[in-house]
């Protein structure tokens, strides 16, 4: 059987006042999926996760969630779709005051009316599948950066989204606990059942786990395709984003005028 389409995307536009950031994109992430979205800085990747979420709305075109137009739903309904969706942060964004497990149970508190001796065994599951509830008692401060994330993501799973969205999730992480990320990642979308969506810069740990990956540059789907298409793609700027290249569809050099004018320039104000 295949996979329901779970978020679309379609001509999706979107402008910071008169700046244009994303232009015409298109995208279908099924339920079961890992996708990437990949591009350099500045591309428009959690843009695009804003518009997913709602917090902000398109110059024209719309994205799907589940059937439903984001951006035309009302308060009401838009933080219903929203409670059905996770969020990791870059860095995890724990509540700094909140123990690891006021974190987790956050939610659960703020939006369920579920007794507490629910709350801790829920809570207790949670931490458990990220290998963490012996760290229930501990502050964020008393966690490395592996460990933070690995929280954040027992709290973007608490109330079971259909969804969850990753901002960086490998971002400043030692070897071990990037492949610890990943493998979590890949394992919680296989056994939930839901869709993961990452943006993120890291090419191989990325290609390891996801199913599908998109390519923004200057604003528009540059290249998209599976990991082996990705691997083999010929595409100057695939080829360029995915090896590391310095020289390529990306330039090194900021836009400048000619060096040689710039340095007699200098002589002359000399």
């Amino acid at each position: 059987m295949t996979p329901e389409v779970l978020v679309e995307v379609s001509d999706l536009n979107f402008s910071y006042n008169t700046r244009p950031i994303l232009k015409g994109i298109n995208m279908t992430m099924k339920r079961g999926q890992v996708i990437a979205i990949m591009g350099g800085s500045g591309s428009g990747k959690t843009t695009l996760l804003r518009l997913i979420g709602g917090e902000v709305v398109p110059s024209s075109g719309y994205v799907k969630v589940s059937g439903q137009v984001v951006h035309q739903l009302d308060r009401d309904a838009l933080f219903e779709i929203r409670r059905k969706m996770g969020m990791l942060f870059q860095f995890g964004a724990l509540f700094t005051d909140l123990s690891v497990f006021d974190n987790v149970a956050f939610q659960m508190r703020e939006h369920t009316d579920l007794p507490e001796s629910m709350i801790r065994d829920l809570v207790l599951m949670k931490l458990h599948a990220v290998g963490l509830r012996g760290a229930h008692h501990l502050m964020p401060a008393e966690l490395s950066g592996g460990m933070a994330r690995r929280v954040a993501l027992a709290r973007s799973i608490a109330l079971d989204p259909m969804l969850i969205m990753y901002d960086e999730p490998f971002t400043g992480l030692d070897p071990i606990s990037l492949g610890v990320i990943g493998s979590l990642i890949r394992r919680m979308t296989d056994t939930l059942g839901m869709t993961s969506v990452i943006v993120t810069h890291d090419v191989q740990e990325s290609l390891k786990i996801v199913d599908y990956v998109y390519f923004i540059a200057d604003g528009v789907i540059a290249a998209h395709g599976t990991p082996a298409e990705v691997r083999d793609s010929v595409a100057p700027f695939v080829h360029q984003f995915v090896h590391g290249e310095v020289d390529g569809p990306v330039p090194f050099h900021y836009p400048a005028q000619s060096y040689r004018r710039d340095l007699n320039l200098e002589k002359a104000l000399v």
